[in-house]
């Protein structure tokens, strides 16, 4: 057994969970970064999505070295879509409910961390017991170095690095299947609804070791994305900017038009909204108040009652 221990101090305890289908060319990198963690996890489980590559005997590998690694195959046929992955991560969440972890995060597996993440991470949440849930700013290659991507926000938390309080991740009941993804945008609007602070820290660099959509498609990803929004009910005003903010982004010009379209046809043709209509007026709200900031034409601070939790 090669597991070491190393310093932790007072850090809180904390279980990962990552969704992998067919990831052999990734995956170990993605295991190296996690074992070499300064403040490894108190447990991780890998739920091996039907993967038909060497996925699985890549992570038995590790097992055998590292006790905290657990691998959950699932079997069965079904689509390979958003649902699934959504499904896979609520299975490992899951078995996590009897095991004490002051934390719980969601790691893709296309990810690779410093070594130093995960103690910087939970120091943030230590100093502040307002924070529901936290992660990285997304780095991805870009001309043979990596960068920040475009996307990244200090209000909200990428999907493929999220991690929470043990209590969030119960307020919520774990990830909310949608038809086009969305999870991580939903996660984080429910819980400023109830008053938790959600952040994305620059300093934290996460490196995503493949472009986003790239399983999808570049503009089928951006016109799911435009529908998405839809589903969400998305302000509008709201959406045009960030389609403008995107038309500097690959597949330039195009991609941010056909993103619209992808909105545009969603309400065109009355697709039905995935959420309730307390959750659209709150995430309006916020969407025509970072709008506002934007524009300098309101303070930084966000408006009424659910922004911050009393304590």
């Amino acid at each position: 057994m090669q597991e070491t221990q190393k310093s932790t101090g007072s850090i809180p305890s904390y279980a990962l969970v990552t969704a992998a289908y067919n990831e052999e060319k990734i995956i170990e990198k993605t295991i190296q970064s996690i074992v070499a963690q300064t403040h490894p996890p108190k447990k991780w489980i890998i739920v091996s999505d039907g993967s038909t590559d060497r996925t699985d005997e890549i992570v038995d590998k590790y097992i055998g070295k590292y006790s905290f690694i657990e691998l959950l195959r699932i079997t069965e046929d079904h689509p390979r879509n958003f649902t699934a992955q959504v499904n896979a991560i609520n299975l490992g969440f899951s078995r996590l409910k009897a095991m004490e972890s002051d934390f719980i995060a969601n790691l893709d597996a296309d990810i690779t961390l410093d070594e130093n993440y995960f103690e910087s991470l939970l120091e943030t949440f230590s100093q502040d017991p307002g924070l529901g849930m936290a992660g990285g700013y997304i780095y991805e290659e870009q001309h043979g170095e990596f960068r920040s991507r475009p996307g990244n926000s200090s209000s909200s938390v990428a999907h493929a690095v999220q991690m929470f309080r043990r209590e969030c991740l119960e307020l919520l009941g774990g990830y909310a299947p949608f038809s086009w993804g969305g999870t991580d945008t939903h996660a984080g609007v429910c819980l400023r609804m109830a008053g938790w602070r959600v952040e994305s820290i620059p300093g934290l660099k996460a490196y995503h070791h493949r472009p986003t959509g790239q399983s999808f498609g570049s503009l089928r990803y951006r016109f799911k994305g435009g529908l998405m929004d839809h589903y969400f009910g998305t302000h509008p005003l709201f959406e045009i900017v960030k389609v403008i903010r995107r038309l500097g982004a690959k597949p330039y010009v195009i991609g941010g038009l056909v993103r619209l379209a992808g909105y545009i046809w969603g309400f065109c043709s009355g697709a039905k909204r995935e959420v309730p209509p307390e959750y659209i007026r709150f995430s309006r709200e916020e969407q025509m108040h970072k709008l506002l900031s934007f524009l300098h034409l309101q303070s930084s601070a966000p408006p009424g009652k659910g922004y911050s939790r009393q304590q």
